[in-house]
């Protein structure tokens, strides 16, 4: 069954909504330029059942590390330049990484295996004018390009009309799917209602 990432959350009240449906992951922007940035600690309690990611681009391994624990984060999703040291860096602090990347006509997936042995998971993601959350899709025919041996998580411009066809889609990798601008009302605020008929319609 595919896993429900929800990322770019921030505001409390949403939070705790989403969390009623249980969603696998939840995603938290500590990037500072992002309209979903996070900047307030928070004082919900977290949910066993759900992974809480940090998602940070470009950032220091000392604040990373400083974002783990204090927003109690069980992993980390790395959408900028990332090296694989980093990427092992970061493992070695005892989450899970996931590394994103930006898919054009013509990436070169073979460029990733560099990176499996420091990454839980990659991310597939369209190129836009943000890092994330850009509210576009790739060309998800390039897909099949991808023969790497890590699971990834599906990204961009997903909205609630797409799950019969993410239901079609084939790739023996596939592990989740990647929500967020197009189930907002706003930058960080979810519709929870049309979250709880995708996650239904998905599974």
């Amino acid at each position: 069954m595919l896993k429900l990432k929800v990322c770019g959350m921030r505001d409390e009240d949403n939070i705790h909504q989403l969390h009623k449906i249980t969603p696998d992951y939840i995603g938290f922007i500590f990037h500072k330029s992002s309209s979903r940035y996070v900047s307030q600690p928070l004082t919900l309690e977290k949910p066993k059942a759900i992974t809480y990611v940090g998602v940070f681009v470009d950032d220091t391994i000392e604040r990373i590390q400083s974002k783990i624990e204090i927003y109690k984060l069980d992993c980390i999703q790395l959408h900028g330049n990332e090296t694989p040291e980093f990427c092992q860096n970061i493992s070695n602090l005892g989450v899970q990484v996931i590394k994103a990347f930006n898919i054009t006509s013509g990436f070169n997936f073979e460029a990733l295996n560099i990176y499996s042995p420091y990454c839980d998971y990659f991310l597939f993601d369209a190129t836009g004018k943000h890092p994330g959350g850009n509210g576009v899709s790739f060309n998800w025919e390039l897909l099949k390009h991808y023969k790497g041996i890590r699971p990834f998580f599906l990204s961009g411009g997903i909205n609630i009309s797409m799950a019969w066809k993410i239901k079609y889609l084939n790739h023996p990798k596939l592990y989740a799917i990647d929500i967020n601008s197009q189930f907002e009302y706003k930058p960080a605020l979810k519709n929870i209602n049309n979250i709880t008929i995708f996650k239904d319609e998905l599974h």
